[in-house]
């Protein structure tokens, strides 16, 4: 592990004892995880920076877009594109969680919480949580350069805005578990790299990201509609452009909801079977 790994982790061999209830055990491994992103300066400035070469190349390269069929009139190509990079720049982090998680299990850190009266599953959720922070600092910093360097307005108010936030961050928790099943399941960062990158590549693009779905062909159209991707984008897209959002809200959380109902569980068995 690196060095900001290793004090990670010996800080969170402090985690609470005998007697400690699961939600302080996950409360405690949440704050020395957060506090160990946050005290390498180095993830910081990237985590900050990261926006805004996805706001110049798809802000940019994909502008024309605006003119192709089906595409909402009066609708300023950015106002368009960053509710997908609000839902994508959440789902990074996510992977990122479960990313952390094999280098966990790959250093060790797991064979050594089994030594320790601790849920293993409050790692996880501990990781899970902490993905949530990190996709909050990466939403805030995406927006605030939207809007002072590219015009992005927000048509719902703020508090829409706010509201699409917490969307993407329902997505990010959902999906973000899937990614940590496959952690579990592969144990090696490449490994989990190369599966990540493999489902996001469609995740993204055969989805409503970058285009309306009516201007895609029939055929991933129909890939589009039953993307999980396609239906945050579409709530987080309405309640940006201050449209009806409520139906596409509600089911996104629903389907956030029902992922993580899954996933979480078979994730946490697998990791107890961990060796």
């Amino acid at each position: 592990m690196t060095a900001v790994a290793e004090r990670a982790a010996e800080r969170r061999e402090q985690a609470p004892g005998d007697g400690a209830s699961v939600p302080a055990q996950i409360g405690v491994l949440t704050a020395h995880t957060v506090q160990a992103m946050l005290s390498d300066r180095r993830l910081l400035l990237l985590t900050l920076v990261e926006p805004l070469p996805m706001l110049l190349v798809f802000g940019q390269a994909l502008s024309g877009l605006a003119r192709v069929p089906g595409f909402p009139r009066g609708v300023p190509y950015i106002d368009f594109l960053v509710p997908a990079l609000m839902v994508t720049t959440a789902l990074q982090s996510g992977l990122q969680s479960a990313t952390r998680l094999t280098d966990d299990l790959g250093g060790g850190l797991i064979s050594r919480f089994r030594t320790l009266p601790l849920w293993l599953g409050s790692v996880l959720v501990a990781q899970s949580a902490a993905g949530l922070v990190r996709g909050l600092i990466r939403l805030v910093t995406l927006v605030v350069l939207a809007w002072a360097l590219f015009g992005f307005r927000s048509r719902g108010g703020p508090l829409a805005l706010v509201l699409a936030v917490a969307v993407s961050l329902a997505v990010a928790w959902g999906l973000g578990w899937l990614f940590m099943l496959l952690a579990c399941w592969f144990r090696r960062g490449e490994t989990l790299q190369a599966a990540a990158g493999l489902a996001m590549f469609p995740l993204m693009f055969a989805s409503n990201a970058f285009l309306p779905v009516a201007s895609l062909p029939p055929w991933l159209r129909a890939v589009a509609e039953a993307n999980p991707l396609t239906h945050g984008v579409t709530a987080v897209r309405a309640l940006v452009l201050g449209r009806p959002a409520l139906p596409a809200v509600a089911a996104t959380f629903a389907l956030a909801l029902l992922v993580t109902a899954v996933t979480a569980p078979i994730a946490v068995r697998r990791v107890r079977r961990t060796e």
